[in-house]
């Protein structure tokens, strides 16, 4: 008996593995200090004063479900990298190197390959290196075309520009930026909504949205990285609006006797989410406990600089204030 007969295909595996090889190389910066393929990945650290490494670790989520619908693979790449590098944006570090997990049964080699460019290009857009990762084939434990995707990043900060929301007093500003749509948290209710609930297909045209609905949940996450770099002397704390949405994601922050009131009122959700609320007659604060509602990052800065950081930030607008008391977050 061979390995094959088990259901893994070496052999293919290894073509597919030489190809990933190639968009793994097309990321690497000088830091880089391996090849592709060894036991592990060497990077050196950057010169800095006193540097602190930054981890974090994630996955997709159920929105992978959403793309074997679609058929569609470009954009779960694009997905982990940006999530994992808004995380550790979250303080104050920049992204360094990607590695990526990838479990599934029988994906096709060009799945596959879609997948790694995805990342691949979420990672150069970023200055990231995709230094490795691994590709199991496990068919007794996933289904035919099931797969999971996950990541684990590792950013740097000076340590005396890490941003740990010691400084938010009451009285800061909240400032909301934008987000694409779901990002990547909320798929399984959105699916048994859009899909169980309301029978709606991938292929769907609905009014209000500018593409089909498999289109419009596979808008890939948005990295924050780019606008909100320059600015992170001026911020006082950020929050990855992911699981959890506003009321987790930002009560994680508080420091004992303020709290947060966000006014729901100062921007307009946008249409993908009025119809999961409308079609699965969702609460109010389900909501906004469960999706980032169209803000998918939240800073905390002091009045003298919410100008400043308006006029850097396109989209970006106030959406709520600090204030003293131990209720922590709530959307009026």
């Amino acid at each position: 008996m061979l390995y094959r007969d088990a259901g893994v295909d070496i052999s293919a595996m290894d073509k597919v593995k030489r190809r990933i090889a190639g968009i793994a190389r097309s990321t690497y910066g000088p830091q880089v200090l391996s090849e592709v393929g060894l036991f592990g990945s060497l990077c050196r650290v950057p010169k800095m004063h006193d540097p602190v490494l930054v981890a974090s670790c994630d996955g997709v989520g159920t929105k992978l479900v959403v793309a074997r619908l679609c058929g569609r693979y470009d954009t779960v790449g694009i997905d982990i990298v940006n999530h994992s590098i808004n995380d550790i944006l979250t303080l104050g570090a920049r992204p360094l190197f990607f590695l990526d997990y990838i479990a599934h049964s029988r994906l096709a080699p060009e799945a596959l390959l879609a997948i790694v460019k995805g990342l691949g290009k979420a990672c150069r857009d970023s200055n990231c290196s995709l230094v490795g990762g691994e590709t199991a084939m496990m068919p007794d434990i996933y289904r035919p075309h099931d797969f999971d995707l996950a990541g684990f990043i590792v950013g740097i900060v000076e340590r005396k520009k890490i941003i740990d929301a010691s400084r938010i007093v009451a009285g800061d500003i909240l400032i909301g930026i934008p987000s694409v749509g779901l990002h990547t948290n909320g798929y399984s209710l959105a699916r048994r909504v859009l899909f169980d609930k309301a029978r709606l297909k991938v292929g769907s045209r609905i009014k209000g949205l500018a593409r089909t609905l498999g289109e419009e949940l596979l808008q890939p996450h948005r990295s924050y990285l780019k606008p909100v770099l320059p600015l992170l002397g001026r911020i006082h704390a950020l929050a990855h609006i992911t699981g959890g949405g506003f009321y987790d994601n930002i009560a994680r922050l508080l420091p004992h006797e303020v709290s947060v009131v966000i006014h729901k009122k100062s921007w307009r959700p946008l249409p993908i989410f009025r119809l999961i609320q409308r079609l699965g007659d969702v609460p109010d604060e389900e909501m906004y406990r469960t999706f980032n509602m169209g803000m998918g990052m939240v800073l905390m800065v002091a009045p003298a600089q919410k100008d400043r950081v308006l006029g850097s930030i396109p989209g970006s607008r106030v959406i709520g204030k600090a204030v003293r008391g131990t209720f922590g977050v709530s959307v009026i």
